[in-house]
């Protein structure tokens, strides 16, 4: 075989091992592409369940959207191969993240899914907070059960959520009261606290149930040598009335704004979108200040994709957003809870040109 043909052959040959490689190779990175928007004035695609359900107290009705944004990233054990990630990468639907970005070292599916439900859970409870606290409207405090350790005594004694009433009979309010409880006793001796257990279904507790005495042995913590039994006692809101917020298969403290805003909604008579579609993302805090999340890019194509024309946006997510925004989406800047109804008002009257931009 001539020279040249046996070069040309290895360099075929050798290009063919290359791209077989690039097909096999896996890298640590993982995908996100926009997911479902669901509009909290709305209900359920699935159920039609409302998204957001007012029991006890007197609600408006509502019009337009104000649609929380989602999306969809692919699980913790997939591997993409070179080329599937170098195609996302030319994608403009597609964001590819390393993978521990996403999911740290060694989470599992289950546990990402845990993490993603109990944060979830956790923004539904701010974002009733701030709405409530926005309207002037009361609301009040319980000390729970906020996580037990795995392989402490407390295990399968106590659980997350169980109202803590008192501790060896002496009332408790907060989290330094048990614990100046437990610690009264040495190691090996017992700790009775008197709870309302949590309803394992929805985690909510039962206003019916009863207080009931549970014995818990104590141990050495091997932090301070005093006596523990593996809680970590924390503080939950009570409201004056029932706020369900029924969205399956969603995580993430995300949707905390736009929950919000869906409830001030309900609560009040004037309509706040004026018939617009208003879409938008953010977590909220008790005190009502709005905070940054990821995916931000995908998160406006699917605003957009679902019709939305403006989009709420965090402070800290403007940049980014600026450089991926859809054509016919104007971006609108989120500090506040207030400074959201603020925009709200200024786009149900027509008074588009004040709106907070994002590029300012």
């Amino acid at each position: 075989m001539p020279r040249r043909s046996a070069t040309m052959l290895a360099a075929t040959l050798l290009l063919i091992a290359l791209l077989c490689a690039s097909v096999l190779m896996k890298v640590p990175y993982t995908e996100m592409s926009p997911g479902p928007t669901y509009n909290t004035l709305g209900v359920q695609d699935k159920t039609g369940t409302p998204v957001i359900t007012i029991t006890g107290h007197e609600s408006y009705p509502v019009s337009g959207h104000l649609n929380m944004t989602t999306v969809q990233v692919t699980g913790a054990r997939y591997e993409p191969s070179l080329v599937n990630a170098v195609v996302g990468w030319l994608r403009d639907d597609v964001l590819v993240v390393p993978h521990d970005n996403v999911y740290p070292r060694g989470q599992s599916d289950a546990e990402a899914k845990k993490q993603n439900a109990e944060e979830f859970t956790l923004s539904e409870d701010h974002a009733r907070t701030a709405a409530l606290t926005q309207l002037g409207i009361p609301i009040g405090s319980e000390l729970i059960v906020q996580s037990v350790t795995a392989g402490a005594p407390a295990e399968g004694r106590l659980h997350a959520g169980d109202r803590i009433i008192a501790v060896d009979g002496t009332p408790v309010t907060d989290a330094d009261g048990v614990a100046k409880a437990v610690t009264r006793h040495q190691p090996g001796e017992s700790a009775v606290f008197t709870v309302v257990p949590m309803v394992k279904e929805g985690g909510k507790a039962d206003p019916a149930a009863a207080r009931t005495d549970i014995t818990v042995p104590t141990v050495k913590s091997p932090d301070t040598g005093s006596a523990m039994v593996g809680i970590r006692p924390g503080v939950r809101h009570t409201y004056p009335f029932q706020i369900d917020i029924g969205l399956q298969d969603v995580g993430g403290p995300s949707a905390g704004l736009m929950f919000s805003l869906g409830i001030i909604d309900k609560l009040t008579p004037e309509d706040l979108t004026g018939g617009r579609f208003v879409a938008g993302t953010g977590t909220i805090d008790d005190g009502g200040k709005v905070g940054p999340i990821g995916g931000i890019s995908m998160k406006l194509i699917a605003a957009r994709d679902a019709g939305a024309e403006f989009f709420l946006t965090p402070a800290s997510n403007c940049a980014e957003a600026g450089k991926n925004t859809p054509s016919g989406l104007r971006l609108v800047k989120a500090e506040t809870l207030d400074g959201a109804l603020k925009s709200l008002e200024q786009i149900r009257s027509g008074q588009t040109s004040a709106l907070p931009s994002c590029a300012g």
